[in-house]
């Protein structure tokens, strides 16, 4: 009986120590959260970091600024993404309900010599920074909120891809969502012979008899000089629905790619709306 006695303490802190192994493996398997990598609130600050949602910073940030700043929002945001998905902690169609429906936005308010650009997701801030206005990075800057900058087109949206998934190999559903956005610029109501959504069905056929990505035609490889290519139509709204849901109903998973055409449509008409409102 005193044997038995003296063994149980020993069993009983064995059990507590696999508990606390346990413990430790689920606490390592936690996700990489919003309050993580940025000063948040509310029921956002526990979601954990997916990856449509760094797209869609990253598709604001290319639109707004021509590429995503070094150790800016977008970059915090994809590298604890990357970190989730490869962990199995989130999946790569993965999106975060309250920035899907609030967005992103970025704006640019002038000080004396100066611009404070402001980056908010979801409503709350995650990056702000001040930039000297005499500076060719404070000149590109205006695009995201001055008033006197032109609006984003649909060329500059388009272009604004290669950046975010320049080496996606063209699949039917960005043939689909080029050849959209081209109509909507042009006015016109059918593909036009030799340009961006003629050329892009091309090489999504050519790419359809190719085995593996490396020698695939690349979005990048179709929509260079976008910007100039297209009429300067400001993205409303109604572009990035249209364009989005061409995507989507050409997908073989029925939806547009992270950070895609329809990705940076979207976050173009946003910049857009919000320029109107100041």
């Amino acid at each position: 009986m005193s044997q038995e006695q003296q063994k149980r303490p020993q069993k009983n802190e064995d059990q507590q120590h696999m508990m606390s192994h346990e413990e430790q493996q689920q606490q390592q398997r936690e996700p990489i959260k919003y309050g993580d990598v940025f000063n948040l609130s509310g029921d956002l600050a526990n979601k954990p970091v997916v990856p449509r949602d760094a797209a869609m910073m990253q598709a604001a940030e290319t639109v707004a600024f021509g590429d995503t700043q070094r150790g800016g929002p977008a970059d915090v945001m994809t590298t604890a993404a990357v970190i989730n998905e490869q962990a199995g902690l989130v999946g790569r169609g993965d999106v975060t309900d309250i920035p899907k429906n609030q967005g992103v936005t970025i704006t640019g308010t002038r000080i004396p010599g100066a611009l404070m650009v402001t980056e908010t997701f979801a409503g709350q801030i995650v990056g702000q920074r001040v930039q000297v206005a005499s500076t060719h990075e404070a000149a590109a800057t205006v695009a995201a909120g001055e008033v006197e900058q032109d609006k984003l087109t649909i060329g500059k949206a388009l272009e604004a891809t290669i950046q975010t998934a320049g080496n996606k190999p063209v699949e039917y559903s960005d043939a689909a969502a080029v050849a959209e956005a081209e109509m909507r610029a042009t006015g016109r109501n059918a593909v036009i012979q030799g340009g961006y959504g003629a050329s892009a069905h091309s090489a999504a056929a050519y790419n359809t008899g190719m085995i593996g990505d490396e020698n695939k035609i690349k979005l990048k490889d179709v929509l260079a000089g976008a910007s100039r290519g297209f009429p300067a139509k400001e993205v409303t709204r109604a572009d990035a629905e249209a364009v989005a849901h061409t995507e989507q109903r050409n997908s073989l998973n029925l939806t547009t790619h992270p950070g895609g055409i329809g990705t940076s449509m979207d976050t173009a008409a946003r910049l857009n709306e919000e320029d109107d409102l100041r």
